[in-house]
Formats: structure tokens, C-alpha cells, sequence
């Protein structure tokens, strides 16, 4: 019954996931609505909806033009689902910024399999991860995942391996003229941002433990299921996912390291745990198991939504 609604790709289908975030977005923001109309309240919270619209958009188009998964609405829907878990993400704009520009990076590296303008397309996805560690420096560990797909396609040129740091060049000079030009403290923000907290004391109630722990279980469930079913995969997608693989692993990295952490921070694994659950579902060749995987899923993500309401 679900899954019928969603294992095709049609407008009525993505038009029901954009509504929903919508819904669930203006729901979360209700609690302070008086902010929410007001001059600057608007303008942030138009900021953060263009935001996830772009975020969705992205994710999307990723997938559908690289072939990742079949012509199916699953994967933004479970970007909606895993945003659920973590309502609060919907307030913080930094790391929304932050993730999507590296989802600007990881459709470029993704469509590096083609071979097209290797060069352009690792100057222009490392440049998008300099840009996103701006807003989140801990971002900068996705330039592993540039090197990774170096490998996979590139590896025996050179100047390759060089990119990124013509890249970070040319990102650190405009970045501190900027600085220089409108406000230095920018740099001062950057740097107290390099530090790094490996506690896991941050909770302030029961319902943000329990949405993480939902969370673990359903990232290990998914990871392990792509992991020992890769060797079954279309050759040609393989080194694809071995990219989301090791993004979703970088993404957990930049979780554990980070300063002043929380929930919203596991957003960067959104966007490659939403294929595996994809890729998941559309190789099962069980109805009932696509059925309840589903059902589970979504009966778990809005527990954890209200919950934290």
C-alpha cells in the first residue's frame, strides 16, 4: 500500500513530500511564531525553506541523472523522514548551508563515473566542501571523499591529486579578503571552530536520546545491508556506492569530532543513508518486507518528531 504511492517518480508524488516538509517545517516553527512573522524572522525563515527545498532538489536530481536507484520517490523521502528525527535541524542554518553545498560536491563526484571533465569536476567539488567548512569546518573531511573518487576513476593523472589544493587556494584567498572587508571575525569563528569534543553528554531530554538511538539502528541496519550486498550490484554503480558508503562513514566522522555537538550535526549522513534505504527497498523482492521496512520507518521517524515538538 505504501510503497505503491511512492516507487514511482511522478509530479503528484514529489509534490506530496514538498508539501509535507512544508507541513512538518511550519509545524516545528510554530512554537515561536511571533518571531516567525516578524521582519528578520521571516527573512531566516524563507532562508531555511529555500534551503530544504534546494537540499531536496539536489538529492533528487542526484540520484535520478547517476542512475543510483530506479524512478521512484523513496530516497526523498527518506531525506524527509531522516529530517524528522532531528526537528531542530529545522532552525539551524548553518549546517543546512553547510549540507548543501556538499550535496553540490557529492553530485559532482557522483558523476565522475562518467569520465567528462574529471578536472572541473574535482575542482568544483572540492571547492563546494571548502565553501561548506566555512559554515561547518568539520565539512573539510569530505576532501577524503574527493581523493576516494580520485581513485576510483582518475587515479593515474597527476594533476588530480593536485585540484584540491588549488581549490583550497583559491577558497582561503576569497574567503580573507572578505573577512578583511566586512567582518574579521569571521576568521577568529573558523579557527575556534577546529576544535574537536568526543562526549556524548549533550541531551537536554529523553526523547533526543531515544530519536538517536532509533537513528544508530537504522544507519547500521542499512550500511551493513549495502555493504554485504555490494558485490551484487550493477557493476557500473558499485564505485558509486562505495562513494555514499564512505560518505555516510565521513558524515558519522564529522558527528563524533565535532565542537558544541548534537542531533542536527548527523544531517551530512542524510542524503547517503537515503540511498541505501533506497537501494534496499528496490532490490527486496519481498512486497511485505518493502511494506513493513517502510511502515516501520515512518511510524519511528514521526514518533520522534513529536516527541521532540
Amino acid at each position: 500500500m505504501i510503497t505503491s504511492v511512492f516507487k514511482k517518480s511522478t509530479l503528484l508524488n514529489n509534490a506530496l513530500v514538498v508539501v509535507s516538509l512544508l507541513l512538518f517545517f511550519f509545524m516545528y516553527q510554530s512554537s515561536d511564531l511571533l518571531a516567525t512573522i516578524s521582519t528578520n524572522g521571516f527573512s531566516k525563515t524563507a532562508t531555511l525553506v529555500l534551503l530544504l527545498l534546494a537540499c531536496f532538489s539536489l538529492v533528487s536530481f542526484t540520484v535520478k541523472k547517476n542512475n543510483l536507484t530506479k524512478n521512484s520517490t523513496y530516497t526523498i523521502l527518506f531525506f524527509l523522514l531522516f529530517l524528522l528525527i532531528f526537528p531542530s535541524i529545522f532552525n539551524n542554518s548553518n549546517l543546512l548551508f553547510a549540507n548543501f553545498f556538499l550535496l553540490l560536491a557529492i553530485r559532482r563526484l557522483i558523476s565522475l563515473q562518467t569520465l567528462k571533465a574529471p578536472k572541473e569536476k574535482i575542482f568544483d567539488a572540492s571547492m563546494w566542501i571548502f565553501i561548506a567548512s566555512l559554515f561547518h569546518f568539520w565539512c573539510i573531511l569530505f576532501i577524503i571523499l574527493v581523493y576516494a573518487s580520485i581513485i576510483f576513476h582518475v587515479s593515474r593523472d597527476f594533476r588530480n591529486w593536485l585540484l584540491p589544493f588549488v581549490a583550497f587556494f583559491a577558497t582561503a584567498v576569497i574567503f580573507l579578503v572578505a573577512a578583511l572587508v566586512f567582518d574579521i571575525t569571521w576568521i577568529a569563528h573558523i579557527i575556534n571552530q577546529t576544535q574537536t569534543n568526543f562526549e556524548l553528554n549533550y541531551f537536554t531530554n529523553n526523547y533526543q536520546n531515544i530519536a538517536l538511538s532509533f537513528f544508530v539502528v537504522i544507519a547500521l541496519y542499512f550500511l551493513l545491508s549495502l555493504v554485504l550486498s555490494l558485490t551484487n550490484k550493477p557493476l557500473i554503480l558499485q564505485a558509486s556506492f562505495k562513494k555514499m558508503i564512505f560518505g555516510f562513514l565521513i558524515g558519522v566522522t564529522i558527528f563524533l569530532i565535532s565542537p558544541d555537538k548534537n542531533n542536527e550535526m548527523l544531517v551530512f549522513t542524510f542524503m547517503p543513508l537515503s540511498v541505501m534505504c533506497t537501494t534496499n527497498i528496490e532490490y527486496s523482492q519481498s512486497k511485505m518486507y518493502q511494506e513493513i521496512v517502510l511502515l516501520l520507518l515512518i511510524v519511528g521517524c514521526f514518533f520522534s518528531y513529536f516527541s521532540q515538538l
